[in-house]
């Protein structure tokens, strides 16, 4: 059975190789041999995600060509790449991305830590911010005023609650996306959500389409799902969604389901363009793969001059090839677990069918406190408040970033919770072991890619600021030092990430 999810024509590789920086690793700075210097070129697009893992590469012939070298250059960096655990061949199937077995690089999720656990360490593992009082407390002291009514039910809405449906299809409509509330199903937080679209539409072995870098915990509840994940890499910086990548990659795999964050995506922050978005539901639709749209960030456009496009469910209204996600968790508060899926009301139909083997459905005091929120005007100034706290994090984490650490990259997004940056070729790995030694905790790359890409890569979320922002920066800068010293090397990594 054929090993690879995806192709890159030898056009495109040598493209991508062409472009990079010149890295010498000889002796005494000296050039290393061609087949060298291309075996390492190959290995660092994987690590970062440029290329995906699972890639199918160009036979020797094609790329010898398109590089202008000699085919014994590329066999001899082919070989070293299999010697190394970063390709796989099979005669008659090609040769395929890989990374090394047993590669302890972390491939779990994010998970927050309890706040009293956490002493003097400032956790950047989790983006959420604390809730926007007095929207809280008002938005459950009008909810408890709603609920006689129906404290007088059995209290299973397994579809959500009829009025919080009807107010977010109002939402939709309000945007110029005509929704029914029986295109609507309310979920335990946009994981909920996905946990149940994927159950529903992809089974074990079933091909994903994700972004690469994408969300962490998407991608791990996709694994324990059984999914083969195909990851599609993004355009470098906040550039975003390279459309011939992902038409190539729902032709040649035939994905029963893609994943996007098109709206200030995490953790790059990019933002689709309105072609984009059009094109992707085209190339979905065309490919007869469901397009699962992560919303949760939307609401949070930091920048006022950036201008929003329109939904990605706008091309797609009946939601027949568009299943769109929304939540409260990240535009108001991450304790806030209600969340929601837009679709074709036989999608949503199923989704409740299949959801009695689940939760049954989503507390009704958090459903109607999000639906006072929306139908008094609340939900709209107690964003406000969030992307208020949200813009001054992102300012103060990135001037003291520059500050501190000078030689890391990143691009600052218009929007959403996190930068995502290249450190300035360290391990991503080894700065989050070290980072915890110096009491700071920072998620690594590889968490956001799949099969290890990403090692020269943390995500910061804007979740701290002020004196905090530039503690952790300091703290961050410790751990570099650490990591250079040696003393940080608490997890191997890659040979292309050893300081």
């Amino acid at each position: 059975m054929t090993q690879w999810t995806s192709t890159v024509g030898a056009a495109q590789l040598a493209r991508q190789l062409q472009a990079q920086q010149p890295r010498p690793t000889g002796p005494a700075g000296r050039k290393p041999p061609a087949y060298r210097a291309l075996a390492d070129g190959v290995r660092l697009l994987v690590l970062e995600g440029r290329v995906p893992v699972a890639a199918r590469l160009p036979a020797e012939r094609e790329l010898a060509l398109a590089l202008s070298v000699s085919r014994t250059t590329v066999a001899a960096a082919y070989e070293a790449l299999r010697a190394e655990g970063f390709l796989e061949s099979r005669r008659g199937a090609g040769s395929w991305t890989a990374v090394p077995a047993g590669n302890p690089l972390p491939a779990r999720g994010l998970e927050p830590l309890p706040p009293e656990s956490l002493g003097s360490m400032i956790d950047l593992g989790c983006a959420s911010l604390p809730a926007p009082e007095p929207w809280l407390t008002r938005a459950f002291q009008g909810a408890v005023e709603e609920l006689p009514p129906y404290a007088h039910t059995h209290g299973d809405y397994p579809a959500g609650l009829p009025a919080l449906r009807q107010t977010i299809a109002d939402r939709y409509t309000a945007l110029g996306i005509p929704t029914m509330p029986e295109q609507i199903m309310v979920t335990t937080g946009a994981m909920g959500a996905i946990d149940a679209i994927c159950h529903l539409f992809a089974g074990r072995g079933e091909r994903i389409a994700v972004e690469s870098p994408s969300y962490a915990n998407i991608l791990q509840l996709m694994r324990e799902t059984g999914a083969r994940l195909v990851p599609v890499a993004m355009e470098e910086g906040i550039g975003g969604w390279d459309m011939n990548r992902w038409r190539q990659a729902l032709r040649d795999s035939a994905p029963r389901l893609a994943y996007v964050v098109a709206d200030f995506h995490n953790p790059t922050g990019a933002l689709a363009d309105e072609q984009q978005r059009r094109d992707l539901v085209d190339a979905a639709r065309s490919a007869g793969t469901v397009l699962v749209v992560d919303e949760t960030m939307t609401e949070l456009r930091l920048d006022p001059d950036t201008t929003m496009p329109r939904r990605v469910c706008a091309f797609d209204p009946a939601g027949s090839t568009v299943l769109t996600v929304g939540s409260a968790s990240k535009a108001f508060w991450a304790g806030m677990r209600i969340g929601w899926v837009r679709a074709a009301p036989d999608v949503i139909r199923s989704l409740v069918s299949a959801r009695a083997y689940a939760d049954m459905g989503t507390p009704v005091l958090e459903q109607l406190a999000v639906n006072w929120l929306m139908g008094t005007g609340g939900w709209e100034q107690a964003v406000e408040i969030r992307r208020d706290q949200a813009r001054q994090n992102r300012d103060e984490l990135v001037a003291a970033v520059r500050r501190e650490l000078p030689e890391w990259e990143f691009a600052v997004p218009s929007g959403g919770l996190t930068l995502w940056v290249r450190t300035g070729g360290l391990s991503g790995s080894r700065l989050a072991v070290a980072g915890e030694r110096v009491g700071v905790r920072v998620p690594s790359g590889p968490r956001f890619g799949v099969d290890g890409a990403f090692e020269g890569y943390v995500r910061l979320p804007f979740t701290v600021g002020g004196p905090v922002a530039e503690e952790a920066a300091v703290r961050l800068a410790a751990a570099v030092e650490l990591v250079r010293s040696g003393a940080g090397a608490g997890v191997d990594a890659p040979r292309s990430f050893v300081a």
